[in-house]
């Protein structure tokens, strides 16, 4: 039996952390992806929320009114989901039908004929028999053995396997992660089966209005990853426990307008950066593994910014990408070498 909070444990934290209950799920807006099927606006992030923690965090997610959980192959803990997962079904506290999965393929896996087996290794990690979103992780594929550079693997290819899971059943929906317009577009082209969903950094210091706008144009669902600015991302250990060195970055929970509309509206600075990304169409995967503050961030249905503020805060500086994935420097299909250029 593995150890994660039980559900009257989560419900107390809950109340004493915050005055409002659970929200309903009924209340949670959805997505209609181009295939029709629904996707929630707001789910629990999992990067770097290890065994022994993500089981707490989706627990705490579903009891606070969360029905999106998003995960992938390189987080390490698609086990422990799962087995939360099935703690929740066996209970009668939610049913397969009721919860959003989303996990990615790794880039090790991008040959087209091997996207169905690692899917399948994955759905075994889950105990499930579908996901309900499969992305690629990434542009870049990498070899097997030494994860090293492949070049032989094109995004194009991995997406032909992608359809293939599709067709198969294994997955609800398909679509990409950490694409740039260009690597979309080419896609795009080829694609029998249209990209559901690209999920990218975005946050009020890193819009993404371009992408976004190509998203819109071609009837594709945007997830923002990162969507407060990720504010664990400077306590990041290195194996050998020493701080990983991020270069320094804007901060938006410390967003003078930010501050400024959390005031007017009486809700943490939080609420004010998801509340915008959920206004402009998007779905936001903010990452926490403490009740409280996941509670905290589904909390953003019972109010609403003015074009004004939206448009203030679109307008935050700094832009900056604060993930900038720099292990795919040098790489074919490095999808923000551009950027590395100035």
């Amino acid at each position: 039996m593995y150890l994660f909070m039980t559900t009257i444990a989560v419900l107390f934290a809950l109340a004493s952390a915050a005055e409002d209950g659970p929200i309903d799920p009924k209340i949670v807006p959805t997505i209609r992806l181009s295939n029709g099927v629904e996707m929630p606006v707001i789910g629990l992030g999992t990067a770097l929320a290890y065994p022994g923690q993500v089981e707490f965090a989706v627990d705490a997610a579903v009891t606070a009114g969360y029905r999106l959980i998003d995960t992938a192959h390189n987080y390490d803990n698609e086990e422990a989901i799962g087995n939360a997962l099935q703690y929740l079904f066996s209970s009668g506290v939610i049913k397969r039908e009721d919860i959003f999965v989303s996990t990615k393929l790794t880039e090790t896996g991008y040959h087209k004929e091997d996207v169905e087996s690692q899917l399948r290794e994955q759905l075994g990690r889950l105990k499930l028999d579908y996901v309900d979103m499969y992305l690629m992780h990434f542009p870049a594929a990498f070899t097997k053995n030494n994860h090293s550079f492949d070049a032989t693997v094109k995004p194009e290819e991995t997406w032909q396997g992608m359809e293939e899971v599709y067709n198969k059943n294994l997955t609800r929906a398909i679509g990409v992660s950490n694409f740039n317009t260009s690597q979309l577009e080419r896609v795009l082209k080829i694609a029998k089966v249209p990209i559901h969903n690209l999920q990218v950094e975005c946050h009020v210091h890193f819009v993404q209005h371009e992408l976004q706008e190509l998203c819109t144009r071609n009837n594709i669902s945007m997830t923002c990853y990162a969507p407060l600015g990720a504010p664990g991302r400077p306590k990041r250990l290195l194996p050998k426990g020493s701080l990983y060195p991020w270069p320094p970055g804007p901060k938006p929970l410390l967003n003078p307008e930010v501050l400024k509309l959390s005031g007017k509206y009486g809700k943490p600075a939080a609420s004010i950066l998801l509340r915008y990304l959920i206004q402009r169409g998007n779905i936001a995967i903010p990452k926490s593994v403490q009740p409280e503050r996941i509670h905290e961030n589904i909390q953003v249905f019972d109010f609403n910014l003015t074009d004004d503020e939206m448009d203030k805060l679109s307008q935050s500086q700094p832009q900056q990408r604060l993930y900038t994935q720099d292990w795919l420097i040098g790489h074919p299909e490095d999808p923000f070498a551009s950027e590395r250029q100035f």
